[in-house]
């Protein structure tokens, strides 16, 4: 990780700190910046192992979700469970070649049925209810950890390789920020996951053209995508 991926990484954190409302939280944190970073930095391409990576970004935050408030692990010990399984899954991505169409329609399949389920069980409650402000880490020791996650990436570099462009550089930290709505959030941040997958498919099939055309054209995909998204939804009727 670069120095300009540790200021990227403080200022998503930062930004997500300040947030009350969950749903923005987890709008904020969605945004390809990362990623952004990790394309124009690394050179690598997009594709399928890397769209299969929006899922190992779930995974992490179902992990600390699960790790932290029905195991009761202290939130940073839930953070390394996280990582852990995202680098396991990255680990057998680099190991096989997977077509990047099948990838996406096996994403896609999934992120419609997650989408089901978590509508079927949603709480009755508002999923847009405001968390509690000022609850992270004091400033020093959100900068140490930053540090840490900035030389575990390192280290684990040769592992990740590819999938080191979907590696959960801020969801660390933003996991410790919203440790005290850790299932809305994940649940957000799962709706707000196409987008991220309509960033990727615009950025392949871009990608032959230029690096900044396909950043361009994912960008764009990401913003129509997100939109949609988060379009008011109409009551339902009585």
């Amino acid at each position: 990780m670069t120095w300009s991926a540790v200021l990227l990484v403080t200022a998503v954190v930062g930004a997500v700190s300040v947030i009350r409302s969950v749903r923005l939280r987890a709008l904020v944190y969605s945004l390809p910046l990362p990623m952004t970073l990790a394309l124009v930095t690394t050179g690598y391409d997009v594709d399928g192992a890397q769209v299969l990576g929006v899922l190992g970004l779930n995974f992490f935050f179902v992990t600390v979700a699960v790790t932290h408030r029905r195991l009761r692990w202290p939130i940073l010990l839930a953070d390394g469970a996280g990582i852990g399984v995202y680098v396991a899954l990255s680990a057998g991505l680099v190991a096989v070649d997977v077509p990047f169409e099948a990838a996406l329609a096996g994403t896609l399949v999934l992120w419609a049925t997650a989408m089901l389920l978590r509508r079927r069980h949603a709480r009755p409650v508002t999923a847009d209810a405001d968390g509690p402000a000022a609850t992270g880490l004091p400033v020093p020791l959100k900068l140490v950890v930053i540090f840490v996650g900035a030389v575990l990436t390192a280290l684990l570099g040769a592992v990740l390789r590819q999938m080191v462009v979907t590696f959960p550089y801020s969801g660390v930290l933003v996991a410790v920020e919203a440790r005290h709505q850790l299932s809305e959030f994940t649940g957000h941040f799962a709706r707000n996951s196409l987008a991220l997958v309509a960033f990727l498919t615009a950025y392949h099939y871009v990608q032959h053209v230029s690096t900044a055309a396909a950043l361009g054209a994912g960008w764009a995909a990401f913003a129509v995508v997100a939109a949609v998204l988060h379009l008011p939804r109409r009551p339902r009727s009585a």
